[in-house]
């Protein structure tokens, strides 16, 4: 009876878990949908609010601060890159000292007043450059001074690293609130992180809509309002949730500083000889009470020049004191360590994805403006607002996806989520290629129906649009979306399945950082292109002046949809090597 009885209440608690008073979690009344559903929202109300910026925000920085398109383009990119990378201190931050409840607030109301101070500038005209056409070659338009400069960069930064903080915390959170070890949490958890792209979509159709309206219609100030009493919302929605949230236990250590003493310890070892008997290598005892508290891996055949940090050493055996941590490692962070170098590659694979993803939110809006915005005779697009023709689909193809993809692929292959991390993130490299294929041709289209037209030099938004429909650009929008899906989620799923139990968060930022480097990247290949281009060129550059009727944006996309295929093979030989941490044995990403 009383065996009975303890096997009931551990399907009851998570032991991992903890509710707000620090007391172990009822899975009856803390964590689970209910709690993860008022974390989607938060997410959904943050991307409401500044979801608009990343598809929108260059005929700002251009119309209103009067900064060139390529410096427009970059300011983007750079401002989405810092907001990615800045994910991984934050992260670390969160795993390590304050926590990811505290994470996400705090990060919510640093983007609370990025955005209001956004607004203030939008509002103010003492705050902004003179009204000018920066399309008109014969004005003289102001670039703001160095104090709205400074101005604009305060509040997009501060944005930025609010931002961070709720990419960095909220899918850990919301993975928190599920049991890896219980089959029908598990379940669930996978649940959550598909609802968690659909999250986004609803808050991003809302901005991109709505937002991009206000923004175009009654003015940028109004659009960046709402965006800020949308984030304002998230965040009270969110801590209200505080009493049904289930937190995961402090570790008492810093897993982050524990896998650079491996590093530094096999390292410092060296010229050690590795012994054959892996039982050899150093591990503290196993008991049942300390099971209960500190993590064991098995050892595994690989990545051996890290098993030197577990290398034992007579003197440091036979000391009465504990061995340096800096010296010697037990056998769990080395295979924790493996774990993080062994995800690096398969990041590595998705940063060029994100390079491209870069070109549709700065490259193909500027094209959407020369083109006819009109969808019905009493209503027109605004070409910010394209991506809604994904987005929407997204909100329709994954709940078809969890719910019936998911479980038949589940029959078919075994796999909990239908099919593994990796495949699902290879079929997004694949779409993100095509995409890009498809945005090629479109611009040749685009670029011969200004030629035939003789509007080669024709002003967006003063002059009339080319005669040819804005949704032409859906296309390479649409196929983007679905790799989005594909691979963004299977990333995230990826990465907080395989990192060690201390660094959840930390490790859920290899996607934040991946989208980072990608930003970042994109800025440095613009200027890498214009600049290989530019003595080749009428133009100046393939992607150089206001005009894009007369650069060369097809062959830039061309080139991205070529690099892009060379890297997807990559990918397939790097996924094929991978072994999982649950697995000995290597899966081939293809089976």
């Amino acid at each position: 009876m009383e065996k009975l009885e303890a096997v009931d209440i551990e399907k009851l608690v998570d032991e991992n878990k903890v509710d707000w008073k620090g007391r172990r979690a009822d899975k009856l009344k803390y964590g689970g949908m209910r709690a993860a559903v008022l974390i989607l929202a938060m997410l959904g109300f943050e991307n409401l609010g500044t979801f608009s910026l990343a598809v929108n925000s260059v005929p700002y920085f251009s119309g209103m601060m009067h900064y060139s398109v390529p410096d427009s383009a970059n300011m983007l990119t750079n401002y989405m890159g810092t907001g990615y990378i800045l994910a991984i201190p934050v992260a670390i931050l969160a795993d390590t000292w304050i926590g990811r409840y505290t994470s996400v607030l705090v990060s919510g109301i640093f983007e609370f007043i990025g955005l209001a101070l956004l607004t203030a500038q939008a509002h103010y005209s003492s705050l902004k450059p003179p009204s000018c056409n920066i399309y008109d070659r014969t004005a003289h338009c102001k670039t703001p001074s160095g104090g709205q400069e400074a101005l604009l960069y305060i509040g997009l930064y501060l944005l930025a690293f609010g931002s961070a903080g709720v990419k960095a915390s909220v899918p850990s959170h919301g993975a928190d609130q599920f049991d890896e070890t219980d089959p029908e949490e598990a379940g669930e958890m996978s649940t959550f992180f598909n609802t968690l792209l659909l999250a986004v979509c609803l808050g991003g159709a809302v901005s991109l809509t709505f937002i991009v309206w206000m923004q175009l219609h009654k003015g940028w100030a109004s659009g960046f309002g709402i965006g800020t009493i949308a984030i304002l919302l998230g965040i009270l929605i969110f801590a209200a949730g505080l009493p049904l949230y289930r937190f995961r236990l402090r570790q008492g250590t810093n897993d982050f500083v524990q896998i650079i003493q491996v590093y530094v310890a096999a390292i410092r070892n060296r010229n050690l000889l590795l012994p054959e008997d892996p039982a050899k290598l150093y591990e503290i005892k196993q008991d049942k009470e300390a099971a209960e508290e500190i993590e064991f891996l098995p050892h595994r055949n690989i990545l051996r020049f890290l098993d030197r940090a577990a290398i034992q050493v007579k003197h440091d055996v036979e000391s009465e004191k504990p061995p340096s941590p800096w010296k010697l490692c037990r056998v769990t962070q080395v295979e924790n360590a493996k774990i993080v170098v062994s995800m690096i590659p398969i990041f590595g694979c998705t940063i060029i994805m994100t390079l491209c993803l870069a070109q549709l939110q700065t490259f193909s809006i500027q094209q959407g403006y020369t083109m006819d915005t009109t969808f019905t005779k009493n209503f027109q697009i605004p070409p910010a607002s394209l991506p809604i023709i994904p987005i929407c689909f997204l909100i329709i193809i994954v709940p078809i996806y969890d719910r019936i993809f998911v479980p038949v692929m589940r029959k078919v292959t075994g796999v909990p989520t239908g099919v593994t991390h990796l495949q699902r993130i290879g079929v997004g490299l694949v779409l993100s290629c095509i995409s890009m294929a498809v945005a090629s041709i479109v611009e040749v289209k685009r670029k011969r129906v200004a030629r035939d037209h003789n509007m080669l030099d024709a002003v967006p938004i003063l002059m009339p649009p080319l005669p040819i429909s804005t949704f032409w650009l859906s296309f390479q929008y649409f196929i983007f979306g679905i790799a989005d899906m594909f691979t963004y989620v299977g990333l995230l799923q990826f990465f907080y399945s395989e990192a060690p139990k201390g660094l959840k968060s930390t490790s859920t930022c290899f996607l934040w950082t991946s989208m980072a480097l990608g930003y970042f990247a994109s800025t440095i290949v613009v200027k890498s292109v214009n600049g290989a281009t530019k003595h080749i060129t009428r133009s100046g550059g393939w992607l150089a002046g206001n005009n894009i009727n007369r650069n060369h944006l097809n062959l830039f996309y061309l080139f991205l949809s070529i690099v892009s295929l060379i890297n997807f093979f990559i990918y397939l030989v790097v996924s094929m090597r991978y072994k999982y941490r649950s697995q000995g044995p290597s899966v081939p990403a293809g089976n």
